[in-house]
């Protein structure tokens, strides 16, 4: 590829692009934090229609969320800027998801009662699309019988309650209360809207990370990868309907609506994998497994020597992706290379049982480790190579996920 081509900055769709989502604002001392969930939601090419209680005007005005939407802010059921004052119905009808973030102790009782005295609780009662509740309140009202009570009415109800997280409230208490941080609420909105996606109830298990093999208890080898690739992959897969188990050896913050197993050595990575694969469809191994271990793991810290040198020695560390079973299970290997690349791809894909190899130059600019984007050649069972442009890891994801997908569908 020529060097003009591969300076190009990729163009990445939105994860929400074109998706229609309601935003519920309530009379919470969180009502602040609701701006940033806005300009995220609009940031990941959503369509944000922000509805503001009364009270929730007490903390902030519409002209925040006017300008962070470029939307009008719906604050009454007759409000003449409203869709809503022709048809009280309409924000519900064209919702694809309606998330009500921060919510109040008040607002859970009426939404849980079926009350529809305000354009919020009436949009919830009237949509079909799923509703993402986010409390944040004072710990003592979130844990009073009352709202643990209609809390669990919204969840029978079907309603997805988030949080509230523990930690400092307003008050200065410390407890559970606190509203769920931004990039959770997205991950879950991101959910929500892909539910019926195209992966909808395949079970799909992503690797993630690098493995961490014990020298002593403060010593260990490792290698580069901060598992960004394989957390895209998750991702990926979450908005298109997949149940996800995430198998990570990486300290990135877990993934909303994923399923998240830490494992930090080759022996519980494999471990985990095996377990989690025999109900599984689709298993990419997007970590970077040690090849090597140390061959002896002392139990106190090794001093320095009188020399100041030390031999380390090593063994090879035995491949477990081919004792990854399941019914039908379709098997994705990576390869991170710094030459040869595409031979070296080929040489994967038999012994690991693989219906296809990522492979990567983790030498080449933008493609390597904790980087936000990659450049991978997909190499199948038979050989045959398919490169692929520069591309944000999360649009990797969706490729990998697209050719695994017709795999998925002969079996």
């Amino acid at each position: 590829m020529s060097p003009a081509i591969s300076s190009m900055q990729p163009i990445s769709r939105p994860p929400l692009e074109g998706k229609s989502i309601v935003l519920g604002v309530t009379g919470s001392i969180a009502a602040y934090k609701a701006a940033d969930i806005a300009s995220k939601l609009v940031q990941a090419g959503a369509f944000v229609d922000v509805i503001m209680t009364t009270s929730a005007m007490e903390f902030v005005g519409t002209t925040t969320f006017e300008a962070l939407t470029h939307r009008p802010v719906t604050t009454s059921l007759w409000d003449a800027n409203s869709e809503l004052s022709i048809d009280h119905v309409a924000l519900a009808l064209h919702a694809d998801c309606v998330l009500i973030a921060p919510a109040t102790a008040n607002t859970l009782a009426k939404l849980a009662m079926g009350i529809t005295d305000d354009p919020l609780t009436a949009t919830v009662l009237a949509t079909e699309a799923p509703v993402i509740v986010a409390p944040a309140m004072d710990a003592d009202m979130f844990a009073s019988p009352p709202t643990r009570r209609n809390v669990e009415m919204l969840v029978g109800d079907g309603v997805l309650v988030a949080g509230p997280d523990s930690g400092r409230l307003a008050s200065g208490l410390v407890g559970k209360g606190r509203l769920v941080d931004t990039a959770a609420l997205i991950g879950l909105v991101r959910q929500a809207v892909g539910r019926h996606g195209d992966y909808r109830g395949r079970h799909v298990i992503v690797s993630a990370g690098g493995t961490r093999q014990p020298i002593d208890p403060v010593r260990y080898i490792s290698n580069r990868s901060t598992g960004k690739m394989g957390y895209a992959i998750a991702e990926a897969a979450r908005d298109r309907g997949a149940i996800v188990t995430l198998v990570s050896a990486s300290s990135l913050p877990d993934p909303a609506g994923v399923t998240v197993v830490k494992a930090s050595t080759v022996e519980e990575m494999r471990d985990a994998i095996v377990l989690e694969s025999s109900d599984a469809d689709l298993l990419i191994m997007a970590a970077a497994i040690s090849d090597f271990t140390p061959a002896n793991v002392s139990d106190h810290k090794i001093k320095k020597q009188g020399s100041g040198e030390m031999t380390l020695d090593l063994k090879k560390v035995e491949d477990f992706m081919p004792l990854a079973h399941g019914r039908n299970l379709v098997k994705v290997a990576f390869a991170a290379e710094t030459n040869d690349l595409e031979m070296n791809a080929r040489a994967k894909a038999t012994p690991k049982g693989a219906a296809f190899v990522v492979a990567n130059d983790v030498s080449e600019p933008g493609s390597g480790f904790g980087t936000d984007t990659n450049r991978v050649t997909f190499v199948d069972a038979e050989g045959i190579a398919e490169q692929q442009p520069l591309m944000y890891k999360l649009d990797v994801g969706h490729a990998i996920l697209d050719r695994a997908l017709s795999l998925l569908s002969d079996r």
